[in-house]
């Protein structure tokens, strides 16, 4: 009985022994769904310490914070127990569901892979103010406004929505970008163009502010009922004063990053009414005029004639049909051509639409074209109004008589198709010709002959020219390779200034550059790289002891770059004191 007992307890401790060292490597986040101007806290736990770790890309997400790392020890009971953390703080770049990758470690020379994480982002949320928070300032003296012009319009009545962005003169924008657009559900939209807007001193809620226009639409509502405008959502780069103050009192600023919203808005959508509404009622709603002409009224049988209907004003022209022409069966139309001249503003759409109808009578006699009829709903007194063209006579004075005698003449058909006759209707028409000269040319003695014959006895030279120069340069190896190195170095340069904004390919490109021009100006190899052997070259070459320290502090934000958060106004400076750091080898180098 006594040996069962041991034998239990050896087999419990040999199985708590295996519990304790498992090890689990595990990602755990703040959230798993937020808004698009929320924060994400995600945490990378390990309970055994480990090395060489991987964090995700984050591609869909700017950091914020990170990584911070956190190394905690306890013992309960005689049991240790060991926790390292390393944390990030992620800020969503737009909406949508997007899956944060695995990260990785190496503890004991095993490598281990988290989980991948799922994280839905939503519109804008409203996120409660914290006096304590250091972005309250930031927060208090900048504001997003939609400024709709009506809250209540009828069906397909122009609204616009000007989107305005206040700024306190306490603080100062930097720049700023576009994180999530409205999308104008059951809306027809227009952004209008909003380019050499200029600042506008005003007032915001009784304190002095400035306001700059950042987007203008213009949006005719296609449904009935409350219909939701999605806020629009803008991350803004500003400087904020704080309570700190330099050698002569003045204020110090401090770079703060702003995620702000325009917020909802509910438009209501009211039904065109249903009393007095026309039967041929296609939808246009504005103040409109109509117009019905016919380029010419006589004409011979087999000519042809333009008829065009126009409705000229101010409302949604583009979204509804023009009114059909009803012609005599012995005209032959052809499917109109249709056209629109319209400028959409502030006030809506303005001008007008056409359609253009050619026209063939094929026999002799008289054929009324009869009135047409147009209705619209008039904003202004509310109703609906019907606009009719004089009836047009089409006199067809010489030509063929119908066999129909008179028959046709009054004979109408409503809505009439397209009529297409054989090839042969235009056939005394000559597309082509075949013309020839009637004139002899001789080559002979022509420049064409000139230039053929003493083509060769230039361009012979100039290629033996041109083949020594390429035999002397391919010769030239050491040569070659630092031109190759000096031309990289331009197209990285080049390549990181049109990356201005994008932190971590701005940063790589800058790096090839350097190394690249380290190649050509110092004759290394990639493998010779390393800080002290830089410094001690450009020592060789004579280069000042600053700017040895510029060119080495910017290889060092190269490499921090990757888990520090970079704005702009930093990437812009790093990039200048790169090609200026360059520029001052140059001339130092000996």
């Amino acid at each position: 009985m006594k040996l069962v007992k041991n034998i239990t307890i050896l087999i419990l401790l040999f199985i708590s022994s295996i519990a304790v060292a498992q090890v689990k490597f595990e990602a755990k986040v703040s959230k798993q769904k937020l808004g698009v101007n929320e924060r994400l806290r995600i945490d990378f736990e390990m309970n055994q310490d480990g090395d060489n770790f991987n964090p995700p890309s984050f591609s869909n997400f700017t950091v914020v914070g990170g990584p911070n790392q956190s190394v905690s020890n306890s013992w309960v009971n005689g049991v240790r127990t060991y926790k390292k953390t390393y944390s990030y703080f992620l800020a969503p770049k737009k909406r949508g569901t997007f899956t944060i990758s695995q990260a990785s470690i190496t503890i004991d020379g095993e490598i281990y892979k988290t989980t991948p994480v799922k994280i839905e982002v939503t519109a804008a949320v409203e996120v409660p103010k914290d006096p304590n928070d250091p972005n309250y300032v930031a927060a208090e003296n900048i504001h997003l406004v939609a400024e709709v012009s009506k809250t209540n319009p009828y069906l397909n009545e122009a609204i616009t929505v000007v989107y305005k962005l206040y700024v306190s003169p306490k603080i100062a924008v930097d720049n700023w970008n576009e994180l999530d657009s409205p999308r104008y559900n059951d809306f027809w939209s227009q952004n209008l163009d909003v380019h050499n807007e200029k600042a506008v001193n005003t007032t915001y809620k009784g304190e002095d502010y400035r306001y700059v226009i950042y987007k203008k639409a213009v949006l005719y509502p296609q449904k009935n009922g409350k219909l939701n405008l999605e806020p629009l959502t803008l991350d803004v780069s500003l400087r904020v004063p704080t309570n700190r103050r330099d050698i002569f009192g003045s204020r110090l600023m401090t770079r703060v990053n702003r995620t702000i919203s325009a917020g909802n808005q509910v438009i209501n959508v009211k039904p065109l009414p249903e009393t007095g509404k026309p039967q041929d009622f296609t939808g246009a709603v504005g103040d409109f005029s109509l117009n019905v002409s016919a380029s010419k009224t006589e004409l011979d049988a087999t000519e042809s004639l333009q008829v065009k209907v126009s409705v000229t004003g101010k409302g949604n022209l583009k979204l509804f049909k023009l009114p059909k022409v009803s012609l005599p069966s012995s005209l032959e139309v052809y499917e109109p051509e249709h056209s629109e001249r319209v400028s959409t503003n502030l006030s809506g759409m303005q001008g007008n639409i056409s359609d253009s109808y050619t026209i063939v009578p094929q026999y002799k006699g008289k054929y009324p074209i009869p009135s047409i009829s147009f209705s619209y709903f008039d904003l202004k007194t509310e109703t609906y109004k019907r606009l009719s063209s004089n009836e047009i006579v089409i006199n067809v004075q010489n030509g063929p008589l119908s066999s129909n005698t008179g028959s046709n003449n009054a004979s109408v058909v409503t809505n009439k198709q397209a009529i297409i006759l054989n090839s042969d209707q235009f056939s005394f028409i000559k597309t082509q010709t075949n013309f020839s000269s009637i004139t002899t040319s001789h080559f002979f003695k022509t420049n064409a002959f000139w230039t053929m014959l003493l083509a060769p006895f230039f361009v012979i030279p100039l290629a033996i020219v041109v083949r020594k120069r390429k035999a002397t340069r391919d010769a030239d190896v050491y040569g070659n390779k630092i031109r190759k190195a000096d031309r990289l170095a331009r197209k990285y340069l080049k390549g990181a200034k049109k990356s201005l904004g994008h932190k971590e390919v701005f940063y790589i490109a800058l790096e090839k550059a350097l190394h690249n021009y380290l190649k050509a100006k110092l004759h290394i190899e990639t493998s010779e790289f390393s800080k002290d052997r830089i410094t001690q070259l450009l020592n060789d070459k004579q280069v000042n002891n600053a700017v040895i320290g510029d060119f080495i502090n910017i290889i060092e934000s190269c490499e921090l770059a990757r888990y520090t958060p970079i704005d702009n106004v930093t990437m812009q400076e790093d990039y200048e004191k790169a090609a200026r750091t360059i520029s001052l080898i140059d001339k130092q180098a000996r």
